[in-house]
């Protein structure tokens, strides 16, 4: 029966010793909150390290976790003290945690640290490879385990596996920092689906994609060779029901009861984070400082509690940044406090869970300023709390959230004056004003929960994967490839038809050297030594080209995607009557945009230009491109032009002419009982159009086509053309 493998560094449990017996408490953080109820509700295995080394157990203890892991549908990855140190303390929280919070001062870069990385990986992938069926559905997440979707597609190459990323992923010249950024982005790209809480992460990505792998999308799907990928927004929701029944729980009303009593009538701001750099809780503690010293009026009416979870304590920047937060503190409590009233209540620990409740409860403001956050959670649980719709929350809009949570007051985080006039602004709301907004911001909540957050990642998965499936039905399978191969062998009279640059070789930085190799001409010219063969290139090279190169063989040429056609021991003649004056008028629009972008250039041919972008740099020209198209628009249908995008290419040819216009004529020259066309890009579907249907179209790589069916490669044409020559 299909389940569902949830995939994280950490499992949802930490194993302890209490009184000299074993203890095995929930973990906390966002990821086991919001997954918790999932895993509970569905039939599901969760994979992670469990905290803990095996070596520091007895054997009757190690027997007792993994009963109670088998209990709880846990499967544990062991890892050494060495990796630990290396994968996670080293490379997920020295390396790519502050890069891709955008705090590249903070990050190491340190190949013993990649290596463990690696290793741990593969670590996972081994544990989920023995524990998956065909079936199952592979959910891995966070910035731990970014290799691990091409791991196990490797292993598992029809496995349907998802990706899931809880942090911000970095711009360009922020990631391109990292030494093993291409290995990253193809482990990542294993996954079938790669998902995001916002679209500027979305953005970022495909960006990163585009630069770094060099795969453009359409509209966040990228093609590989062999594979269809989706990247899109899933915004994280948290279980909204769980944190609105707040009123019901005796244990939170007693510290309800508890706070009020030390606080008084105060106005209670609250701050709640773990001590991360990327939380910006100095810049927080200095907004407030400036809020008393700018407010004076506030004074002695407000308590900030400020609760600071421990986080990575054995790295030297959290250290110095505990430090620099508790001579805050002080400073702020000796500056503005008074006998009686400390402005600042600091919590340094870890809170149950009643407790964080009665504070969202309690709460009048929630003061949550991070630098930077992939989502945030804590902004929609304190909303969700407010079932009388009262309190206010301050959001930084570096978080995720802020992109859903338009109705709370939106602050720059390092604007330390915005920050102190957002929190007047709030504890001046209005009751009415205040629940107007918290109405509309749990009505969004409520709709997009947790539930359905997984509901449309597992959607979108199950989407990719239908159309995975219906794609893959094209792929020329080993059947169908003989059937290919007897119809040719049984046929009277053939026609093949054949595009060169992507078919018949792989594309090259630059046309000139795309050059025809040996073996690819003693195929062709074994293919027209049969004297039933109408063998034909038809490219958009131009002819003087085509000529060179083929001269020697006995083959039809079409150049210039149909403008020239060449019978086999004729001469070129061109389809029909057209001109070229209007290049002069279009080569200076190719030429500014040649400028603009370096690595272009143009190649100009009779009766067409081309821009070429290959070597350019991806992201400049996929932005040029659409600027050119834009200023082509009007001149080019003055003058009758079609502007076509190739691979790599822009070109401007006469309208009218086409591949399939070229195919037709092909078609006319015999009675043919076995048609083949083979080619790679959009061009080429004028050819498969022009065809009838029985003939057998095939398109070189993966993606949506005319044609019948797929090869992956040229490497793969040829194989087939070489089956055709058996006897």
């Amino acid at each position: 029966m299909e389940k569902l493998l949830i995939v994280s560094n950490r499992l949802p449990i930490n194993i302890g010793k209490r009184a000299g017996k074993l203890n095995f408490q929930t973990s906390v953080g966002g990821l086991v909150t919001g997954l918790g109820p999932v895993h509970k509700s569905k039939k599901s295995l969760w994979i992670g390290w469990p905290g803990v080394t095996l070596d520091k157990f007895k054997e009757e203890e190690r027997e007792e976790i993994f009963e109670k892991f088998a209990s709880k549908n846990l499967a544990p990855v062991f890892l050494s003290e060495e990796d630990i140190e290396d994968y996670y303390h080293g490379f997920c929280n020295e390396t790519i945690w502050p890069l891709f919070h955008y705090f590249p001062e903070f990050t190491v870069y340190n190949k013993n640290y990649w290596e463990s990385y690696v290793r741990v990986n593969k670590a996972f992938c081994e544990v989920i490879v023995e524990v998956a069926e065909v079936e199952d559905t592979i959910w891995i997440h966070d910035y731990h385990l970014m290799l691990l979707p091409k791991l196990i597609r490797n292993k598992m190459p029809d496995a349907t596996i998802g990706f899931f990323l809880h942090i911000p992923f970095p711009s360009f010249e922020v990631f391109h920092l990292l030494p093993w950024r291409k290995e990253i982005m193809e482990g990542l790209l294993g996954a079938d689906l790669v998902g995001f809480h916002t679209y500027d992460y979305v953005k970022y990505f495909l960006s990163n994609v585009r630069r770094i792998l060099g795969y453009d999308h359409t509209l966040g799907e990228i093609t590989l060779s062999n594979r269809l990928v989706r990247v899109d927004t899933f915004p994280m929701g948290i279980d909204y029901d769980r944190f609105a029944r707040v009123e019901s729980d005796p244990k939170v009303q007693r510290e309800i009861k508890m706070i009020h009593k030390r606080v008084g009538e105060r106005k209670i701001i609250l701050s709640i984070d773990r001590l991360d750099y990327s939380k910006g809780i100095p810049q927080r503690l200095e907004a407030f400082d400036t809020f008393l010293t700018n407010y004076p009026e506030f004074r002695q009416k407000v308590t900030l509690i400020m609760v600071a979870v421990p986080s990575r304590t054995e790295i030297e920047s959290y250290i110095l940044l505990k430090k620099q937060v508790d001579e805050l503190i002080g400073r702020i409590d000796g500056m503005h406090g008074t006998i009686g009233w400390m402005p600042v209540w600091y919590l340094y620990r870890s809170i149950p869970f009643h407790t964080l409740l009665s504070l969202y409860r309690i709460a009048d403001v929630a003061l949550i300023t991070p630098l930077r956050d992939g989502m945030n959670l804590i902004s929609k649980e304190f909303i969700a709390t407010k079932t009388d719709g009262k309190g206010v929350l301050i959001l930084s809009e570096m978080t995720g959230a802020a992109k859903e949570l338009g109705d709370a007051l939106i602050v720059n985080p390092n604007n330390k004056e915005e920050i102190a006039e957002a929190i007047k602004k709030a504890l001046v709301m209005s009751e009415e004003e205040q629940i107007k907004r918290n109405r509309n911001m749990q009505s969004r909540l409520q709709r997009y929960d947790i539930h359905r957050w997984v509901n449309e990642f597992m959607g979108g998965l199950n989407n990719i994967k239908d159309l995975q499936k219906e794609l893959n039905a094209k792929i020329l399978t080993g059947n169908m490839k003989e059937k290919i191969v007897d119809d040719y062998l049984k046929s009277n009279k053939s026609l093949i038809l054949l595009d060169y640059d992507g078919t018949l070789v792989p594309f090259a930085p630059r046309p000139v050297q795309a050059k025809p190799d040996e073996e690819l001409l003693e195929l062709l010219k074994a293919l027209t030594q049969e004297s039933k063969n109408e063998v034909v290139i038809i490219s958009g090279r131009e002819k003087g080209t085509l000529d060179s190169w083929f001269k020697s063989l006995n083959v039809g040429l079409t150049a210039e995607h149909g403008v020239w056609i060449k019978e086999k021991e004729g001469n070129w003649e061109i389809i029909k009557p057209i001109g070229n004056e209007w290049k002069a008028e279009i080569r200076p629009f190719l030429e500014i945009y040649a400028d603009k972008t370096p690595g272009s250039f143009i190649e100009e041919k009779e009766f067409s230009l081309v821009w070429h972008y290959r070597t350019a740099d991806p992201e400049l020209s996929a932005r040029n491109v659409i600027e050119l198209k834009g200023s082509l628009l009007n001149v080019a249908a003055h003058f009758n032009l079609d502007v076509l995008e190739g691979s790599k290419v822009i070109e401007i040819k006469n309208a009218g002419i086409d591949k399939g216009l070229a195919t037709s004529h092909w078609l006319s020259r015999g009675d043919w009982d076995f048609i083949m066309a083979i080619g790679d890009d959009w061009t080429d579907e004028d050819t498969f159009a022009a065809l009838p249907e029985t003939s057998y179209t095939i398109k070189v790589g993966f993606g949506r086509t005319h044609a019948r069916f797929n090869l992956y490669s040229p490497e793969e044409v040829r194989s087939l053309l070489k089956q055709l020559m058996r006897k």
